[in-house]
């Protein structure tokens, strides 16, 4: 059910404790780590610490913790000083999405393509 932990859900195992990151900032509503697979010099995951299995889940039903995830990624963006960076919601397989609890890549340190993909 959207919103309450799933056994089976890699990342509410990380906001349960059951398995160790690296975190960079947690909140009342969100969990930021390090991803264990970087893509860029910086890439944190900013999480909900509720289960939807997407943004636009999340979106529609917790739009203010939708905004509590933008507000994270934007203030570590500040922590980690990067003048420069992208927030990305990957939704479905088809768009890489791997893990289905939404989540955002926080992304930064090096020179972004455009389009990305």
């Amino acid at each position: 059910m959207a919103g309450e932990p799933q056994d089976d859900c890699l990342f509410c195992k990380i906001i349960a404790g059951q398995i160790p990151a690296t975190v960079v900032r947690e909140s009342e509503t969100t969990l930021a780590f390090r991803d264990i697979n970087p893509q860029a010099p910086t890439h944190i995951l900013v999480i909900p610490k509720v289960h939807h299995p997407d943004a636009a889940s999340l979106a529609a039903a917790e739009p203010l913790i939708a905004a509590d995830v933008l507000r994270e990624a934007g203030g570590i963006a500040g922590a980690e000083k990067l003048d420069s960076y992208r927030i990305v919601f990957n939704t479905g397989s088809g768009a890489g999405q791997t893990v289905f609890h939404a989540h955002a890549h926080l992304l930064g340190g090096r020179g972004m393509q455009w389009p990305p993909g």
